[in-house]
């Protein structure tokens, strides 16, 4: 068997049958384990909300009064699950079939990049948003329910995709990067996990010292979440449209970088 050529050759239609079954197989591998992958981080999500909000509940002010704190809680823990999810799916599922050498049934068939690459952020989407929709139902009855009623919720569904997304594409980088779990624990640790808990999940940037606000706005992280957050409330640090542009502008170098490694083959021919 020849394992020197470049995987993904354009030799397929575009969004054909072969993208249809990897699509298939990635939603299936989380949905047949839905106890692990979407019911586990809503469980620790609520925790979260619980914990933070019966400890500070009383002693934060965010948008100067006009929005409790839990309200203003539960949209940045929706997103944060939503994209440690995303990112989880696709990078846990590249990482699982190199580990266990079956990748070159992904790699052999007439599949293009381009509907490799689509599979697995869309198979990542999916999850974030099935996440994000346990998440936001089960804090309901701790927040007053016209609270968690989207203002805008255009918005709320433009930062929810396009956040998945990026961190879809994000996990899929890191699983082509990744030759072990190690190496994928490395990246979850050190980059995913620090940038999204410092993001304003927990807190409006407005109640930062000067220096920590400019730190935070170089956090794309931050610009998914207080875009989220506007939908809800109709309040956030930054314009939604620069928020969204970055996001954007995110998701094209993310894309850009991932397909150019799977049409190279960068990790995944040996």
């Amino acid at each position: 068997m020849d394992m020197t050529r470049k995987p993904a050759i354009a030799r397929g239609t575009i969004l054909g049958p072969g993208f249809r079954a990897l699509l298939g197989k990635e939603v299936l591998r989380f949905w047949k384990v839905a106890l692990q992958t979407i019911v586990a981080p809503v469980v620790t999500t609520l925790l979260y909300l619980l914990i933070f909000s019966h400890v500070l509940d009383e002693h934060v002010r965010v948008y100067d009064g006009r929005v409790a704190y839990t309200a203003f809680l539960v949209p940045g823990l929706i997103m944060m699950s939503m994209l440690q999810n995303a990112f989880a799916n696709s990078s846990s599922s590249l990482i699982q079939s190199k580990m266990m050498r079956n990748l070159i049934f992904i790699l052999l068939p007439p599949i293009t990049s381009l509907e490799i690459y689509l599979a697995y952020v869309l198979g990542a989407v999916l999850r974030g948003l099935a996440v994000g929709f346990g998440v936001w139902l089960v804090t309901l009855p701790f927040v007053p329910w016209h609270a968690l009623v989207p203002d805008h919720p255009l918005w709320n569904v433009a930062f929810a995709v396009f956040g998945s997304s990026a961190m879809g594409t994000l996990g899929l980088i890191a699983g082509i990067w990744s030759e072990k779990f190690d190496h994928l624990a490395v990246f979850q640790n050190f980059f995913i996990m620090p940038l999204t808990f410092l993001s304003g999940v927990f807190y409006s940037i407005h109640s930062l010292p000067v220096f920590w606000q400019t730190v935070s706005h170089l956090n794309p992280f931050f610009y998914m979440i207080d875009g989220f957050r506007y939908g809800f409330f109709g309040a956030a640090d930054v314009s939604p449209w620069l928020s969204l542009a970055i996001l954007l502008l995110f998701n094209l170098v993310l894309s850009a970088v991932a397909l150019r490694l799977l049409a190279t083959g960068y990790k995944l021919r040996s």
